[in-house]
Order: C-alpha cells, then sequence, then structure tokens
C-alpha cells in the first residue's frame, strides 16, 4: 500500500458497474483516482499508509482534566519503526489513543503523556517530533464501497453532460450536483475526522 492510493481498482469497478470490456479502462482508472481524492477531502485522512518511516513535527496541548499533554496526531495503525522525541529527547512511556482504536479497526490519533513518560513536553511549538509509518494498514469497506459508487457516478456523468441522468418521462431523472454523492457520504459519516483549527 502507499501513501493516498486509489481505493479500488479497475477489474472492480468494472464488475460494479458491469462492463466486460476494455474500452473504458483508461477513464475508468482516472475516475476511480477522483474519487479517491473526493473521499480523502471529505473525510479530512486518507487511508493509505507510507512506505517507510517519517518524522513528523507536533504541538502538545494540556488536557487539564486528566493531568496529561496530548498530542494529536495523523493517522497511526502500526508501531513498527516508530519513535517519539520531545525537544530532540527520546520518550517513552507515552499511550496510544484511542487505547482500543485498533481492536475496532480504527487508527491511533493522540499520544498522551503521563507521569510513566520518561520525557514530557511544555507545550513549546512543535516540541514533539514522532517517526512512524502513517496511515492505514488496511481500507475499511465503506471507503472502497464509497470509492466504486463515486467512481460510477463520475463515469455516468460524461452520457449527461447537462449534468442530469435518467429520464424524466420515467421518474428516474437524477441531477448529478457538483458535490459527493449523497449515499458516499452517508457511507463515510462515522471516518470523517474533525478539520483541525491553525
Amino acid at each position: 500500500m502507499s501513501w493516498a492510493p486509489d481505493y479500488t481498482s479497475v477489474s472492480d469497478a468494472k464488475a460494479f458497474l458491469r462492463i466486460g470490456d476494455t474500452v473504458d479502462d483508461v477513464e475508468l482508472a482516472m475516475f476511480i483516482t477522483t474519487a479517491s481524492r473526493a473521499i480523502d477531502d471529505h473525510t479530512n485522512r486518507q487511508f493509505g499508509l507510507v512506505s517507510a518511516p517519517e518524522e513528523r513535527l507536533y504541538t502538545a496541548r494540556p488536557d487539564y482534566e486528566r493531568g496529561l499533554w496530548v498530542v494529536d496526531i495523523d493517522d497511526l495503525m502500526t508501531t513498527v519503526g516508530m519513535s517519539v522525541e520531545v525537544s530532540g529527547t527520546a520518550s517513552t512511556g507515552y499511550i496510544l489513543e484511542p487505547v482500543n482504536a485498533l481492536a475496532i479497526g480504527r487508527p491511533w490519533t493522540r499520544i498522551a503523556f503521563g507521569e510513566d513518560s520518561t520525557v514530557t513536553p511544555v507545550g513549546d511549538e512543535y516540541e514533539v517530533a514522532i517517526t512512524a509509518r502513517w496511515g492505514w494498514t488496511t481500507f475499511p469497506v465503506a471507503v472502497e464501497q464509497a470509492t466504486l459508487l463515486q467512481a460510477s457516478r463520475f463515469n455516468a456523468r460524461r452520457d449527461s453532460p447537462y449534468g442530469i441522468a435518467g429520464s424524466p418521462d420515467q421518474g428516474s431523472e437524477l441531477r448529478l450536483l457538483a458535490r459527493l454523492d449523497p449515499d458516499v457520504a452517508v457511507s463515510l459519516r462515522s471516518l470523517v475526522r474533525p478539520r483541525a483549527v491553525r
């Protein structure tokens, strides 16, 4: 898997659309990529995985209720090759949160530093350096299905130059709006990550 990959394949899209030839394979590949990036934009995250650990910088914030320093991080599902430094000093004893994330197929999105941490942040800007393989280890089923549905919508769009598919006479008229398919948005609702305030 790579960073920001396509979330389905041309062969799966052809099966979904019941296409038996190769005439439109190039266009379908473009629709899949476009649908995948639209899903990234809608959910405010992407579902790929970097190929090797890379360093990213973060700023900690206090969690007064629990008496901890917390760092909101990018999606993370593996600790292989992971290291955490605070102001250039390695830190251990941190807690990846939500604690039960992997059990339900979700990523960790925070690191908490408490009394067991060997080094804790103080809130300086970008003082926390985390090296890890960022991203998701597998695509959620909802993302794959949403990609197929949105790509099929893009496929239908080229046969409806004015943005209307179907026939008003038969009651099957559908306006193809310039937004994510409503069914796609519904299927992705639980995967939307709130946008950070910067």
